[in-house]
């Protein structure tokens, strides 16, 4: 049935009686990470939850159903190899309940899907931000413009520093979307601590689950983004992070990679010349998140 949103009852059943629970996205996973590791960190982050007493909502689509909650088969069957699953962001829902298909959800979709079963928190990786060079090419993520108006709170460690940070932040702002740093001032890079820029700060779980409760009783509509860095030990070194960057970037340029070839290339570089490393940070990023997440939604159930 197209157009058919699927809950699992104990999501349901969780949200019913304002118990905390935390969506999960399923890109990261299904397009973010190798296998077999990509399913095995997605049950590492839902025992994770659990072991905090919180639910986990794991969200994908199951031949064409956009399902929030998905099950430990479902989770191996569109992370699997030959499953065909396709990358789906908010715009694409429609065409993969409309053919049948598997789809990991981006952040955008992942959002979007939470709260229409009443999810207030999610944990994810990275956000998509401005690319570097979208004042020529306008290029920027469709997470940008989907968190001006979902209103839910996203855990996350920045965007990956090959993206425009300055710009990615100046369109959060201009957006309305609040970007707040998780007991830091000082923005993540995802695979570093330190984008380089500064941002507001909030010191705990209660403080961030204070501020997504004013929010709402402010009746805003905008997300509320959760910085949290990578652990220091867990980042790339942040002087081989720059040099590999700038090496990716001139090899980029000289091979005449742009548009939407040029992430994918600049992420293979850096994952071959760390020998791995960015992948490690990868995980560590998320289940870090993860944790968080699993926190701030603990604190705001207890304020609800």
């Amino acid at each position: 049935m197209t157009g058919r949103i699927v809950v699992a009852d104990e999501v349901r059943a969780a949200v019913a009686a304002g118990t905390p629970v935390v969506a999960l996205e399923s890109s990261i996973f299904t397009h973010g990470l190798s296998r077999p590791r990509n399913v095995e960190v997605a049950f590492d982050a839902e025992r994770l939850l659990r072991e905090s007493g919180v639910t986990p909502a794991t969200i994908g689509v199951v031949a064409g159903e956009p399902t929030i909650g998905l099950s430990h088969d479902q989770v191996e069957m569109i992370g699997a190899a030959d499953s065909g699953t396709v990358k789906t962001g908010i715009r694409d829902l429609p065409l993969a309940a409309a053919k049948g298909l598997h789809g990991g959800t981006t952040v955008a979709s992942t959002a979007w899907l939470a709260r229409r079963a009443g999810i207030a928190v999610f944990a994810t990786g990275g956000l998509g931000g401005v690319h570097r060079g979208a004042a020529s090419t306008f290029d920027e993520s469709a997470d940008l413009v989907a968190l001006s108006s979902i209103p839910i709170l996203i855990v996350n460690s920045g965007v990956k520093s090959i993206l425009d940070v300055p710009a990615t932040l100046e369109r959060f702002e201009t957006l309305g979307v609040i970007v707040l740093g998780y007991r830091t001032t000082r923005f993540p890079g995802f695979y570093v601590r330190d984008s380089g820029c500064v941002v507001d700060a909030v010191d705990s779980p209660e403080e961030a689950a204070a501020v997504a409760r004013a929010r709402d009783d402010l009746a805003l509509r905008s997300a509320v983004l959760i910085a949290n860095p990578v652990a220091v030990d867990k980042q790339v070194e942040p002087a081989l992070h720059d040099r590999v960057l700038a090496d990716a970037e001139r090899k980029a340029a000289e091979a005449g990679i742009r548009g939407k070839d040029l992430t994918p290339f600049l992420l293979d570089h850096m994952h071959r010349s760390t020998e791995g490393a960015t992948l490690d940070t990868n995980v560590a990023v998320y289940l870090g998140n993860v944790q968080v997440a699993a926190e701030i939604a603990t604190a705001l159930a207890r304020v609800s």
